[in-house]
C-alpha cells in the first residue's frame, strides 16, 4: 500500500493505491464495507469515535456515514460537516480538478416573491468558451424557468439537472428590486468542461493607490490528469504583471471559492505574503494513529509546509491586503487567510466564511476492485502560530451583503468590490449604491449555491 499525497487547501488530496491482483472480479458490497473501515480507521481524523462495531451489512454509502464523528452545531460544532463518499472515484477525481458535466454557468437559487414557491435564478458566472457563454449567458442574468416550466421549489433541482438541451427563460431585475419575466430564452446543452480557477483579472489607479483586483474561483494547479501546474503558473504570471505595475494594495476575491488544493493555496499565499521561504506557512495534524507512521517514514517536516520564494511575490510593497468573502469562501480559502495573518494585516470585505480548518484526502483503489472512493477528513490545520480557531468560519472586518442584482466582476458598484476599494482609497469611487441589496434581498429568500455541489461543495483541503 502507498500514499500519494495530493496536498490541497482544505482538503488534503491524496491517493490511497492498495494493491491487489489485477484480475479479481469486483469486490461485493461486504468487501467494499470491509475496505472503508480499514482505511477509516487508520486515516480518519476522529479514528477513536468510530463506532466499536459498526453494521457491515449496511450499503457503501449508509456504511461510511455510519462511521462518521456527527457534527451538531450545539453539541458538537468541531464535528465532522465534511467527509464524503462517492460512487466512482474516478469521477471524484476529477471534480476535485475542475473538471464535471456542466452547462458552464454557476448560480445562486432563491424563493422570490419570500414565502411562495417561486424559484429564480442568479447567474453568478459563466466560464469562458462554455455552452453558456456561448449563449450568451453572463454574471448577473436571471432566469425563472427551464425547459417552459416555471422553476417551483419542486421541481428546479429535476430541471436543472436534466440531460440533453437545457432552455433557460430569463427575466430582469430593477435598481427597486422588482423581478420579471422576459421573452428571451437561452439553449444550452451540459458538456464536460474544465474550469480554469483564474477568473479574472485588473488594475486600479485612485490618486497613489495602485489596485490589483483578481478573482479566484478555485484552489488547484493543473487540468485534470495534468501536472502542467498552468493554472498556478498563470497566477504567478498575474502576479509578475501586478509587480511590473507597482500594485501597492490587493484585492483577491474569493466570494465563491470553496477551496482545493493546498499546493496551490501555498502558491498563491507566497505571492502575497511579506514572508520567507523559512516562514511556515500551516501545520497540519493527524490521528494518533498514522502520525507516528509519517514521523518515522518522512520526519518532522511533513507536518508542515513552508511558504515558496516567489519572484513574483508583491507583499514588501503592499499597504493594504483585502480578501473578498462570503459563506461559499471554504478550506483552502480559509486556509490562505489564516496562513497569511502572522504575517500581515488581512482586511475580510463581505459575508461570514464557511468555517472548516480541516482537511482530506482522497482514498481509492488502484486496482479498480473497489470502485468507490473516500474523501475524508484526516488532518486539522494551524497557523505558524498555531491558531485553528475558526471552524464556525472568519467573521468579516466590514460586512457587505451581496444582492441578488449583480455587477460585472471589476465594476465598482459591486458592492464588495466598492467597499474594499473605499477602504483602500478612504472615498467613494462611485456614488454610494441605494439600498437596492437591502429591498431586493428582504424580499427573496436564499435556497442554495451551484457553488456547493461542486465535488467538495464548501469541503475542499486537499493535500499535494
Amino acid at each position: 500500500m502507498n500514499v500519494k499525497h495530493v496536498l490541497l487547501f482544505f482538503v488534503l488530496f491524496g491517493f490511497l493505491s492498495a494493491c491487489h491482483d489485477k484480475t479479481v472480479e469486483p469486490a461485493t458490497e461486504s468487501e467494499t464495507d470491509k475496505w472503508i473501515l480499514e482505511q477509516m480507521k487508520y486515516w480518519y481524523y476522529w479514528n477513536d469515535k468510530i463506532p466499536a462495531n459498526p453494521n457491515v451489512s449496511l450499503e457503501p454509502e449508509a456504511f461510511f456515514e455510519s462511521l462518521l464523528y456527527k457534527y451538531n452545531a450545539t453539541t458538537n460544532p468541531e464535528g465532522d460537516r465534511f467527509s464524503w463518499i462517492q460512487e466512482s472515484a474516478d469521477e471524484l477525481k476529477a471534480g476535485l480538478s475542475g473538471e464535471s458535466k456542466s452547462t458552464g454557468m454557476d448560480y445562486k437559487l432563491y424563493y422570490y416573491p419570500k414565502g411562495s414557491s417561486n424559484v429564480v435564478g442568479v447567474v453568478l458566472y459563466s466560464l469562458p468558451d462554455s455552452p453558456a457563454a456561448k449563449a450568451g449567458i453572463k454574471r448577473g442574468d436571471v432566469f425563472t424557468g427551464v425547459n417552459g416550466q416555471a422553476l417551483t421549489g419542486a421541481n428546479y433541482s429535476q430541471l436543472l439537472n436534466a440531460e440533453g438541451v437545457l432552455t433557460f427563460s430569463l427575466g430582469s431585475i430593477t435598481d427597486d428590486g422588482v423581478i420579471s419575466e422576459s421573452t428571451v430564452k437561452k439553449e444550452v446543452t451540459p458538456i464536460v468542461l474544465q474550469e480554469d480557477p483564474v477568473y479574472f483579472d485588473t488594475l486600479f489607479q485612485y490618486g497613489s493607490n495602485k489596485i490589483g483586483y483578481i478573482v479566484y474561483h478555485q484552489f488547484f494547479p493543473s487540468p485534470n490528469g495534468s501536472n502542467s501546474n498552468q493554472y498556478d503558473l498563470k497566477l504567478d504570471q498575474v502576479f509578475a504583471n501586478f509587480k511590473a505595475n507597482n500594485v501597492n494594495s490587493l484585492i483577491l476575491d474569493l466570494r465563491y471559492n470553496g477551496g482545493g488544493y493546498v499546493s496551490s493555496s501555498t502558491n498563491l499565499a507566497s505571492l502575497i505574503g511579506k514572508v520567507t521561504s523559512n516562514d511556515i506557512f500551516y501545520y497540519k495534524e493527524y490521528n494518533s494513529t498514522v502520525t507516528p507512521v509519517l514521523k518515522k517514514q518522512f520526519g518532522e517536516a511533513y507536518f508542515y509546509d513552508k511558504f515558496k520564494a516567489k519572484t513574483q511575490n508583491i507583499g514588501s510593497s503592499l499597504n493594504h491586503f483585502i480578501v473578498l468573502t462570503s459563506g461559499n469562501t471554504a478550506s483552502a480559502s480559509e486556509l490562505l487567510i489564516n496562513g497569511l495573518k502572522p504575517f500581515m494585516n488581512v482586511t475580510l470585505v463581505g459575508a461570514k466564511t464557511y468555517g472548516k480548518n480541516v482537511g482530506s484526502i482522497t482514498i481509492s483503489d488502484d486496482s479498480k476492485k473497489i470502485k468507490w472512493g473516500l474523501q475524508p477528513i484526516v488532518t486539522k490545520s494551524l497557523n505558524s502560530q498555531h491558531q485553528s480557531d475558526y471552524y464556525v468560519g472568519f467573521t468579516p472586518d466590514f460586512p457587505v451583503t451581496e444582492s441578488m442584482k449583480l455587477y460585472p466582476y471589476g465594476n465598482p458598484k459591486d458592492p464588495l468590490l466598492g467597499e474594499a476599494l473605499y477602504q483602500i482609497v478612504g472615498a467613494r469611487v462611485v456614488r454610494k449604491m441605494p439600498q437596492e441589496t437591502a429591498r431586493i434581498l428582504e424580499n427573496a429568500s436564499e435556497i442554495e449555491s451551484s457553488i456547493t455541489k461542486k465535488a467538495g461543495g464548501s469541503n475542499m483541503f486537499y493535500d499535494k
